[in-house]
């Protein structure tokens, strides 16, 4: 075989390099291209740009609902495309969680103000459509005082289960059809930006309020506000105080200075002095089994019925010791509001300008 010579070896090595060197330049120019004057963007180009969110029509149902005036709306047209929402699903004759959840979302719906029906839209959906008619839904939101913004609907069976299913709020073995039993939680979204998350209607309405009023609408913004070394130290509840204010708090208040400004008080009577008024057996079983006790025609517990518009106590299926802790708290807050004056000693002037909190008589506690 016959041996290249010195000049074909440097010829060689010279393309060798030569194909390096391009081969370099090349990945230099795809790092870096050149630069060049960029073409206008128009918004409009910019938000086809955005990716799309994969919770669009082609992901919810676009299902046909009739509202408590009876028009009829779509799912995903009408009620969440481009929109920041709050849904639950009720019936109106639940005796458990759903007059809490309704209360709840009331409160945070006052917190919110005219932007409820602007840019933050409510949604609540019954799970009994035979029921449950437009004529029925209308009157249990005026029972619960239900400003505008805010839409109860209802519709087909099968279709009320694919949305819940869609929504991630059907249980297997729960919510089976059997009973009325479902899932408690809510969902709030931004349907536009595709960012949805459950929440408890046992959250406190100004997380809920801030949920739907800040984080859905400017989630990629940093949160501004006072430094956390500025903060005051907080008080931690007792267990009975925080079972009022997760449980009890939608509906009643604890003095005039409790629950000012959230538009609630009219929904359940204050019950500051409650423990004063009522028996201590019959409080501790209207807070266990109201439910039960309206059933049966208990005279006191079907006027509390009747003067609070017809809205149920709901039976939270809570245990006896939770219940003594709420009494508990209930006796401390009124024993702080409403002390009791000491009696006079014998010889002592009576004080001039004091009034006594009168303990019941006996005859009139029931």
């Amino acid at each position: 075989m016959k041996l290249p010579t010195a000049r074909a070896q440097a010829l060689g090595m010279h393309l060798v390099l030569i194909l390096v060197t391009g081969l370099l330049a090349s990945r230099l120019l795809v790092a870096n291209p050149v630069p060049s004057t960029p073409a206008p963007v128009s918004p409009a180009s910019a938000a086809v740009a955005e990716p799309a969110t994969p919770w669009g029509g082609d992901y919810f149902p676009n299902t046909l609902l009739t509202d408590q005036d009876g028009r009829q709306v779509h799912f995903f047209d009408d009620l969440i495309k481009g929109k920041v929402v709050v849904i639950n699903f009720i019936f109106t004759s639940c005796s458990d969680s759903c007059p809490l959840e309704t209360a709840r979302l009331r409160q945070v719906q006052k917190l919110l103000g005219d932007r409820v029906g602007k840019d933050i839209f409510f949604y609540s959906i019954s799970i009994d459509p035979l029921s449950d008619t437009p004529a029925v839904l209308k009157a249990y939101a005026q029972r619960f005082q239900v400003g505008p913004g805010w839409q109860f609907l209802t519709g087909e069976f099968a279709d009320v289960t694919e949305l819940r299913q869609k929504l991630g709020l059907f249980i297997e073995g729960v919510d089976n059809g059997r009973t009325k039993d479902h899932n408690l939680s809510l969902i709030v979204g931004n349907q536009q930006t595709g960012r949805w998350m459950k929440a408890s209607p046992f959250e406190n309405p100004w997380i809920l309020a801030d949920q739907l009023a800040n984080t859905l609408h400017n989630w990629k913004q940093p949160s501004v506000g006072e430094s956390y070394a500025n903060a005051p130290e907080i008080r931690p509840p007792s267990n009975g105080e925080e079972l009022f204010r997760t449980r009890c708090a939608s509906c009643h208040s604890l003095g005039p200075m409790d629950g000012q400004g959230i538009g609630m008080r009219s929904i359940g009577p204050d019950l500051v002095g409650v423990t004063r008024q009522r028996d201590p057996a019959w409080l501790n079983r209207w807070i266990r089994e109201p439910d039960r006790m309206l059933a049966e025609k208990d005279p006191i517990a079907t006027a509390l019925f009747e003067r609070f518009d017809k809205i149920p106590m709901p039976n939270l299926r809570l245990d006896e010791r939770s219940v003594q802790s709420i009494i508990e708290f209930l006796q401390a807050e009124t024993d702080r509001q409403q002390p009791l004056l000491t009696p006079l000693t014998v010889g002592a002037e009576e004080p001039q300008h004091q009034q006594a909190i009168a303990v019941p008589d006996k005859a009139r506690v029931q």
